[in-house]
């Protein structure tokens, strides 16, 4: 089975569909402590925290995926109008969520 197309447009050319709702698909990661060692240390000398890049990257695929997911179980063929959210939940942990309009394909 092809992987679900995800997009951040309104319309897809080509394609006629109709809406099935609203889809999401959220995560939540937590720091490890030698991430924090290492963000500590940057946060005096300044830079890229490659560790948190990479954290929320991981994050934003999770999130898609069960975007994809919730899609599928409303028998979509694709999702429109994708956005990502993104917070801080304390000190220790960022939550990400994917959110769009499931659609299915019509003639």
């Amino acid at each position: 089975m092809p992987i679900m197309l995800v997009v951040t447009t309104e319309n897809i050319p080509g394609k006629n569909y109709e809406v099935l709702g609203e889809v999401f698909g959220l995560t939540t990661q937590s720091k490890n402590i030698f991430r924090n060692i290492g963000a500590g240390l940057k946060n005096i000398v300044g830079g890229e925290i490659r560790d948190y890049t990479k954290m929320l990257e991981e994050s934003r695929e999770v999130a898609i995926n069960r975007l994809r997911e919730n899609a599928a179980k409303l028998g979509a063929d694709a999702v429109v109008m994708m956005r990502f959210d993104s917070g801080s939940i304390g000190q220790d942990m960022q939550s990400v969520a994917a959110y769009g309009t499931a659609v299915r394909f019509i003639s």
